[in-house]
């Protein structure tokens, strides 16, 4: 069973302060194989917010997984904005826009849907980068638990208008169903979410999910900061809550979810494996 911390939306800069300790000590005592993170670490791509979300992936003693944010692009830099958007990202973040990661039965694939050229926050994916995404999920066995991480959803909560949802979606839905992709991690929307594929894209014989996470700053919709715990083991799947707790000062688990893979993609199940 593999255990994957997801976080989103951390916005150094606008983080609250009071939640950065017991959120470490929380992601510690879960003590993941891996924890991906879903863009936005800051919230103007300033080298201060950069240099904090640095150390804050420092104190992290595990592998981190990471895809950029429309909010990690600078805002008010125009020049770096248009030459070289994500130069600070490499810097302090990680070199790899794109990164992949593929070990004993799970495979995933990071695509960055920010964009330096579009306003309004809004995010994008191109073919070349589906394709390349594809190719890689195409190449491991069909046994293998098989993850897209984007900023930028692929579902929405109710009420949302589908222009929130990451640009060209149902293109890149498409080729990503055809490869077998069993969940999609995402933020941006700084609200918790879990959606099924086959409600939205109707495409034959597939049903991912989609799991969206909270946001760590104080720019939140009305939901209390928040991350998601996933435990993987295919054919089954347990998805996990956190929410801060404004008296007690940390973070508990606050909802849970088991899902397994049937003939008809993956369903909630009552029973599941047990996380403990």
């Amino acid at each position: 069973m593999k255990t994957i911390v997801h976080l989103s939306d951390l916005h150094f800069g606008r983080l609250d302060d009071r939640l950065l300790t017991p959120l470490v000590q929380r992601i510690r005592s879960i003590n993941p194989d891996l924890v991906a993170v879903s863009g936005d670490f800051t919230q103007r791509a300033r080298r201060r917010e950069f240099e904090s979300a640095r150390e804050f992936l420092e104190a992290l003693p595990f592998r981190i997984f990471a895809v950029p944010g429309n909010h990690d692009v600078p805002f008010y830099n125009v020049a770096a904005r248009l030459v070289d958007p994500f130069r600070r990202y490499r810097r302090y973040i990680h070199e790899d826009l794109e990164p992949i990661h593929c070990e004993q039965d799970i495979a995933i694939v990071g695509l960055n849907s920010a964009r330096s050229l579009v306003l309004g926050g809004r995010g994008r994916l191109n073919e070349p980068q589906v394709a390349a995404a594809v190719s890689r999920l195409r190449s491991v066995a069909a046994s293998t638990m098989k993850v897209v991480v984007t900023h930028h959803p692929f579902d929405l909560p109710p009420g949302h208008h589908p222009d929130q949802l990451v640009g060209r979606a149902f293109m890149a839905m498409g080729q990503l169903a055809a490869a077998g992709a069993d969940l999609f991690l995402s933020g941006h929307l700084h609200l918790s979410h879990i959606g099924h594929t086959a409600e939205r894209y109707k495409i034959a014989g597939h049903s991912a999910l989609v799991v969206q996470a909270g946001t760590m700053s104080t720019r939140g919709r009305g939901e209390l900061n928040s991350f998601n715990v996933l435990h993987l083991a295919r054919p089954e799947m347990v998805v996990e809550r956190y929410t801060w707790d404004v008296e007690l000062a940390s973070f508990g688990r606050s909802w849970e979810g088991r899902f397994r893979h049937t003939a008809q993609g993956w369903v909630a199940s009552a029973g599941g494996m047990s996380v403990a």
